[in-house]
């Protein structure tokens, strides 16, 4: 059986491990992402290096705009560094692997189209919450990859008719990574990026500025479900990102979802209730479905 390197290029973390032909996950590493193109590259070649014996490909997924034919970023989303990188021909040079370059939310909604929660689904999308918000299309059957391969960039959907401030853009008001740095600097936590304290204490329900905090955020990526339902009548739409192993998360934006639905007699009747579930691999859907492209031969 096939062995590919799977990673999983974050705006915090960077996450690798050997993924099999049939997506069975092993072996899976996290390190912080470097703030510079050279220590970026070093550390994604130390990977490859490390695994290169047991491996038959490589798969990355990254933030941005990514010509998935040719592996080239455009631009890298939040890693402002990461522009004008011809990263599958740097890797493929170096290391003699063939190697295949996806968007982050792209290879989610691939991985879970594949062999997860939107199989056999015909028209569904993959949410990803990380740094910004990143979205996969499934329309048809087929990923939706845009003219520019920029669908499904709902990180710069405009949340109200004023500037193209970053604050107006639905991104920054849905990011998991900005509500876990507000949730932890009102539990005074030394650490911004301490999700798993956060979540305890939004499990634990005593504090109701958090809970109200926590609500507001998962209202926002409710928004965002409606957006997308209104726009390309989806009959499922799936959850990613590091943040969606929390069951609380997926249940509070289930559960507002139908509650804001209900309320509303016009959205009640014109729109069919759609699914929302976790990504079937959840923080491990990136990486494999960067690595399908190779399996499936569509890189």
């Amino acid at each position: 059986m096939k062995t590919y390197l799977g990673i999983d290029v974050g705006g915090t973390f960077i996450k690798s491990a050997l993924i099999s032909e049939t997506g069975t996950v092993s072996q899976e590493k996290k390190v912080a992402t470097p703030d510079n193109m050279a220590d970026f590259l070093i550390l994604l070649e130390n990977l490859v290096a490390e695994s290169k014996d047991q491996i038959t490909g490589v798969g990355i997924s990254a933030p941005g705009r990514i010509d998935v034919k040719t592996g080239y970023v455009h631009v890298g989303g939040a890693l402002l560094y990461l522009k004008d990188l011809a990263l599958k021909d740097h890797l493929e040079q170096k290391f003699g692997l063939p190697c295949a370059v996806i968007n982050d939310a792209k290879a989610a909604v691939l991985a879970e189209h594949w062999l997860g929660n939107l199989k056999e689904v015909q028209n569904g999308a993959a949410l990803v919450l990380g740094t910004g918000v990143g979205s996969g299309i499934i329309l048809n059957g087929q990923l939706l990859q845009g003219s520019h391969f920029q669908a499904g960039e709902l990180t710069f959907m405009l949340r109200s008719a004023g500037t193209l401030d970053m604050r107006n853009l639905t991104g920054m008001a849905a990011s998991a990574v900005g509500f876990i740095s507000r949730a932890a600097s009102l539990l005074d936590l030394s650490d911004k990026n301490d999700g798993q304290t956060v979540f305890e204490a939004i499990k634990a329900g005593d504090n109701a500025e958090l809970t109200q905090l926590f609500e507001a955020y998962c209202r926002e990526i409710v928004f965002m479900i409606y957006n997308l339902q209104a726009v390309i009548d989806v009959e499922k739409v799936v959850i990613g990102g590091g943040i969606s192993s929390q069951d609380i998360l997926i249940d509070q934006v289930r559960d507002i979802y139908l509650k804001d639905k209900r309320s509303s007699d016009i959205y009640d009747a014109m729109f069919t209730d759609l699914k929302i579930e976790p990504c079937a691999f959840r923080n491990a859907s990136n990486m494999i479905g960067a690595v399908s492209l190779l399996v499936n031969n569509k890189r």
